[in-house]
């Protein structure tokens, strides 16, 4: 049986992935069932959704064991976020044993010095370089399959500037990085720019509230981009609606009035395979 990393591959190859951010199985299963080819296992989804800020707070294990959960709830291929790895080389060797083990179809891993913050927030720090390409060519090392997927994203952007950040990513490519996700650029100009001077497949951040202008997904595959995260769209929408739900359950005492706004019994069950369990 062909696996879900190889398969992620051919989708690469096809074209521009398109890849929502999911927090947990449910939501996997929403991605799946909406049409998406893959999943993004959003660092700062699940540590929200635990009640903590995105500043690498949650274990290898706790992120390990939910994105199994997550991988085996789909058929589609998912990209678990492993923050910097938990560590060095030899940390960043047993979590891609550990990640590949757990189903997912490959690691995004990024060269901020831990503990880290989100990546369109100021204070960021970055390791140098060569510290990177030391755990880029240990997560490489660690896979069995070689279709798994190693991303290497660099914050210099948002550090020093974008030129180091280019020079970043020609070494990142050099130690073996399959896609190369340059974060927080702040215009198309910028986007574009990676684009021709980036022999790789690319990768792009399209959150909300940051540093980056909104571009459509068919705007980053023009510009060359393989694969396009919508990493806490999702979380967002659903924390506010939950929200909204909330204050007008305190008002009103009932939730007749939400009643259509509710996904129903029958869709639940049938988005969870209630009846094969």
């Amino acid at each position: 049986m062909r696996s879900k990393a190889t398969l992620l591959r051919k989708l690469l190859k096809k074209g521009t992935v398109v890849t929502p951010g999911c927090f947990n199985a449910a939501s996997a299963m929403l991605i799946e069932k909406c049409g998406f080819g893959a999943a993004y296992i959003s660092g700062a989804g699940l540590s929200n959704s635990a009640g903590l800020p995105d500043t690498g707070l949650l274990s290898m294990s706790e992120v390990a064991k939910q994105a199994g959960n997550i991988a085996k709830a789909v058929n589609i291929p998912v990209i678990a976020d492993i923050d910097t790895g938990f560590g060095g080389p030899a940390e960043v060797r047993k979590t891609v044993k550990v990640f590949e083990k757990s189903g997912v179809a490959g690691i995004q891993i990024e060269d901020q010095r831990f503990p880290k913050r989100c990546g369109h927030l100021a204070g960021k720090e970055v390791i140098t370089a060569e510290e990177m390409a030391e755990k880029i060519e240990a997560a490489c090392g660690a896979r069995r399959n070689k279709d798994f997927l190693v991303i290497a994203r660099t914050d210099a952007r948002g550090v020093t500037n974008i030129d180091d950040a280019l020079e970043r990513a020609m070494m990142y490519i050099d130690a073996g990085a399959d896609v190369i996700f340059p974060e927080a650029l702040g215009s198309k100009d910028e986007f574009k720019r990676f684009a021709r001077e980036v022999d790789a497949p690319l990768m792009a951040n399209m959150t909300e509230f940051g540093k980056t202008p909104y571009i459509t997904a068919k705007e980053f595959g023009d510009m060359g981009y393989s694969l396009i995260i919508f990493p806490m769209t999702v979380f967002r929408v659903a924390m506010k609606a939950m929200e909204n739900a909330l204050v007008e359950l305190k008002e009103r005492g009932t939730q007749k009035g939400l009643l259509k706004k509710m996904q129903t019994r029958k869709e639940l069950y049938e988005l969870i395979r209630y009846k094969e369990r």
